[in-house]
């Protein structure tokens, strides 16, 4: 029989998963959140920055607010780059050009070049999202982007995306309590660090409110940069005459018009603004799925602020399907839904953790067998939504389109 094959030589990759099990398991290896390293990486790697960046920063929201405005600027005709986080079902999610996912070809390749020099100690000992980050760049350049809209990871003033030049605006959508451990546990503390992202004489749009708006307008004060906020009423904020609100969920219409405001400030002509309030919105953000006599709203609220918010809109009576990471204010954030919801259900956000033990109806370890409970007990013409971590949504977004495409084709929903 034949032996065991040879071993492959270090950086020869066969497969997008050897490309996505090497990013993966980049790690900090405890090191602090840094721009520096995220800098020292790039200029490693000679990657320039984009021609123009909008640096899209906040609590919530910033997501939505990166697709709507790259959408809008695609439709321009600006060769836009998009870089948000964290993906829901797959890596390629993160980096987009010209409104087109990365192509796995063009991870394999990028992780193949520099795969090498990173394991010999030739680059800067760099995490997952600082080598995601310099993948988008090494990308954008290659397809001559002239404009990249970039959401940050973890509020701004250590964050990796903070190393980028060329920023043109800066966008913090909104302040609340979330990544108190690495923030800071005031809503003033938060505000500060996103504050970082304020560039001096670089404009700046914001939806926040209260305390941390005040933080910002000081910040935006002593840079020197015009600043742009929702509760003024500027009339930059307001949404396309052609477009009806009414055709978003309620959660989506503040991220649309913070991101109509950034757009006017790039000077985007007003048909343009209008095609991106109605492209999709991105994975898991308030996302409807039609199972036959069932309905599931699916959205990757994970924190109190995003929870209250979304048990505003959701329509009564649901099925709550909840499950948070541990070291998220899980609890805090189960509260208003499960004040809202007509029956609770909760599970596990991960897979290595167990279903919390917060009162409920219902407990699942395992993410599918809570979503079949919830849908069981929300019966026909019920809906279920399932929310508390973007990890949850990721792991069950896959079953929710097998069920939809069941009961398109035979009208049956069946979780298989």
């Amino acid at each position: 029989t034949a032996g065991p094959p040879p071993p492959r030589p270090a950086g020869e990759l066969t497969s997008v998963d050897d490309a996505t099990t090497w990013l993966f398991a980049r790690r900090r290896s405890g090191r602090e959140r840094d721009r520096a390293t995220a800098r020292a990486l790039l200029d490693a790697l000679a990657l320039p920055d984009p021609p123009a960046v909008v640096h899209v920063v906040g609590t919530n929201g910033k997501g939505s607010v990166s697709h709507a405005l790259a959408a809008m600027a695609n439709a321009a005709g600006r060769r836009t780059g998009r870089f948000t986080s964290p993906h829901v079902e797959e890596v390629f999610e993160r980096i987009s050009i010209a409104g087109a996912p990365l192509r796995p070809d063009e991870l394999v390749a990028f992780v193949a070049r520099v795969r090498p020099d990173a394991e010999a100690g030739r680059l800067p000992q760099a995490g997952f999202f600082e080598w995601t980050l310099a993948l988008a760049l090494d990308r954008w350049a290659a397809a001559d982007v002239t404009l990249a809209v970039v959401e940050a990871g973890v509020g701004a003033r250590r964050d990796a995306t903070s190393a980028l030049g060329n920023v043109v605006a800066s966008v913090v959508t909104n302040v609340a309590l979330d990544h108190l451990e690495t923030l800071g546990g005031t809503l003033e503390a938060i505000a500060d660090d996103k504050a970082a992202a304020i560039r001096p004489g670089v404009p700046v749009v914001s939806a926040a409110r209260g305390a941390p708006l005040e933080v910002l307008r000081r910040a935006a004060f002593r840079a020197g940069s015009p600043f742009l906020a929702l509760v003024d009423g500027d009339d930059r904020f307001a949404l396309p005459t052609g477009f009806d609100p009414g055709a978003v969920p309620p959660t989506h219409v503040e991220n649309l018009r913070v991101a109509c405001a950034t757009a006017r400030l790039l000077g985007l002509d007003e048909g343009a603004i209008e095609a991106g309030c109605r492209a999709p919105r991105p994975p898991a953000r308030f996302e409807i799925f039609d199972l036959g006599d069932r309905r599931v709203i699916l959205d990757g609220a994970h924190d109190p602020a995003a929870a209250e918010a979304l048990a505003r809109a959701l329509p009564r009576p649901f099925v709550l399907v909840f499950g948070a990471l541990e070291r998220k204010q899980g609890e805090a954030t189960y509260a208003p839904l499960a004040r809202a919801a007509a029956w609770r259900v909760l599970t596990c956000a991960d897979g290595g953790e167990a279903a919390p033990p917060w009162p409920a109806d219902a407990r699942h370890d395992d993410p599918r067998a809570a979503l079949e409970r919830g849908l069981e007990r929300a019966g026909p013409g019920g809906t279920v939504a399932v929310a508390g971590s973007l990890y949850l949504a990721g792991r069950l977004r896959g079953p929710l389109r097998h069920l939809r495409d069941d009961a398109r084709r035979t009208g049956v929903a069946t979780l298989g």
